[in-house]
């Protein structure tokens, strides 16, 4: 769908997708038409500037060629870059390719490259320049954001890491292993005086992450809950008891637990307790998950009924041992809620059923007030924090679920080694996707075989994660050391609206 012939991709190649959204400012009559010429252009001067800044000369543009070319005017004009764009609705899809130091011998000897058999193909290696991709992206990214950029550069790297160790992550990125510094990290970290395995402290490591608070540490007394289990919360647990149900305020040890049952209100868990993913932050059981039980929606919607709820949390454990990944059954829940107590509006906090379309809009369908789904780390720590999901996977998961009608919402959990900067970034782009609430909360290792604390965040980062996140347009953000996924949920709905069924 992007003309040409065959195209190609390959290590030494920097690969861009510009993503944007252009307006008739981008072609004289406004015209779909014009607007996708103008914006090749844009795309091929992006190139230009960053190749003359890196010197090399003489490379500009070939007519009826699109792409970059070194010595177009001369006898024998080289494509460095390819150009290959689409658009949806308005928006920039694909983008460009340049040729660092590829083995072009794919691009000579075994396709003819966008279809152009009579003239050549070459690499800023073969013009003589011996940059790495990452040398590229540094000359390149001032150039992007000088030319699309309305407000400075925003960087969220994890291919590789330019820090004091030096890390190249680019071939962990690819699935080739870690480089030598990463691997010394990671032996250095993993050796840390506990001696208790600890599950996946490597990746923490790899991510750069090499320093932990110790297990003995005192917490500040912000993160000290207070407990209070009277007869309203044991009244709670009686009902959950009684009807043979799960809640995640018990599985997942949430320090919040008696404020809430106190509050008249629980998360209620579905599709058993034991899930199939081991993410290194959560505490709920991780064998091998029992069948689901098919009464169990109907249970869970007495006891909403039974306890009078304003605002019923259903969550789930992941199961990617079903085929729809427990969509159906957290639909059927929803459903069985409704049916019970029309007046009750739900909150589903759901995983990311492997980013299964269908699945998804199984639950979508069943029109649920709020649709959680939390994104819980920043990119660079995904794969040591929840390696079965995805950093992008899980804003599609959000994204979709606004494109279908539902009030969104999300999750951080701070702690665990990101900055402040990167937790900002999360926000940028879960606001992005249409978030309208998003919770932030201290991580907590609930035991010494999880993750380690890496800092506790003082509470004033906390309000100041709050107002940048409303600021960026998030309706309600819930940040405070203590904040968890489903914290004053009820409060949070009815400050942003959740809209009418």
């Amino acid at each position: 769908n992007r003309g040409g012939d065959v195209t190609y991709h390959g290590p030494g190649q920097l690969v861009g997708y510009p993503i944007l959204t252009l307006t008739p400012k981008w072609g004289q009559r406004g015209t779909g038409l014009a607007d996708s010429v103008a914006y090749v252009h844009s795309v091929e001067q992006l190139i230009i500037d960053t190749l003359t800044s890196l010197g090399l000369g003489d490379v500009g543009r070939l007519d009826d060629y699109p792409g970059v070319w070194v010595e177009p005017e001369g006898p024998r004009p080289r494509k460095i870059c390819a150009i290959g764009v689409r658009l949806t609705r308005g928006r920039t899809m694909h983008g460009f390719a340049l040729n660092v130091s590829p083995d072009l011998a794919y691009m000579r000897d075994y396709i003819v490259p966008c279809g152009i058999a009579d003239k050549p193909v070459t690499s800023l290696a073969e013009e003589g320049l011996s940059l790495s991709v990452a040398d590229v992206v540094e000359a390149l990214v001032p150039h992007a954001g000088a030319r699309w950029g309305a407000d400075g550069i925003d960087r969220q790297d994890v291919a590789w890491r330019h820090d004091q160790a030096g890390m190249d992550l680019s071939p962990f990125s690819r699935g080739q292993g870690p480089g030598e510094a990463v691997k010394n990290a990671v032996e250095h970290f993993a050796a840390e005086p506990t001696g208790e395995p600890v599950r996946l402290l490597g990746r923490l490591a790899q991510a750069g992450v090499r320093q932990g608070l110790a297990v003995t540490e005192r917490k500040p007394e912000w993160l000290r809950p207070k407990v209070r289990l009277g007869a309203d919360v044991l009244a709670i647990k009686s009902t959950v008891r009684e009807l043979g149900l799960v809640t995640v305020c018990e599985e997942a040890g949430c320090p919040n637990l008696s404020e809430c049952w106190a509050d008249g209100t629980a998360t209620f868990m579905v599709l058993g307790e034991r899930c199939t993913r081991a993410c290194g932050f959560c505490l709920v059981d991780t064998r091998r998950p029992l069948a689901a039980e098919t009464d169990e929606p109907e249970r869970v919607a007495e006891a909403v009924q039974r306890m009078g709820l304003s605002h019923a949390v259903i969550t789930m454990v992941a199961r990617d041992d079903l085929d729809d990944g427990g969509a159906s059954h957290v639909a059927a829940t929803v459903r069985a809620i409704r049916a019970r107590r029309p007046a009750t509006a739900i909150e589903v906090l759901v995983s990311d059923f492997k980013g299964d379309r269908a699945a998804l809009d199984v639950v979508i369908e069943a029109a649920p007030d709020v649709f959680n789904h939390n994104l819980e780390t920043v990119a660079r720590l995904q794969r040591a924090v929840r390696p079965s999901a995805g950093y992008a996977r899980s804003l599609g998961v959000l994204s979709r679920a606004r494109a279908g009608g539902l009030r969104a919402k999300s999750g951080l959990i701070v702690g665990m080694g990101e900055t402040d900067d990167e937790v900002e970034s999360a926000l940028a782009d879960l606001a992005g996707v249409g978030c309208s609430i998003v919770t932030i909360g201290q991580y907590l290792r609930p035991t010494l075989h999880h993750l380690p604390v890496h800092r506790w965040v003082e509470p004033a980062a906390f309000e100041h994660f709050r107002r940048v996140g409303e600021a960026l347009g998030i309706g309600h953000v819930e940040a405070s050391p203590l904040t968890r996924s489903s914290y004053h949920a009820r409060q949070a709905a009815e400050v942003t609206g959740a809209p009418a069924r």
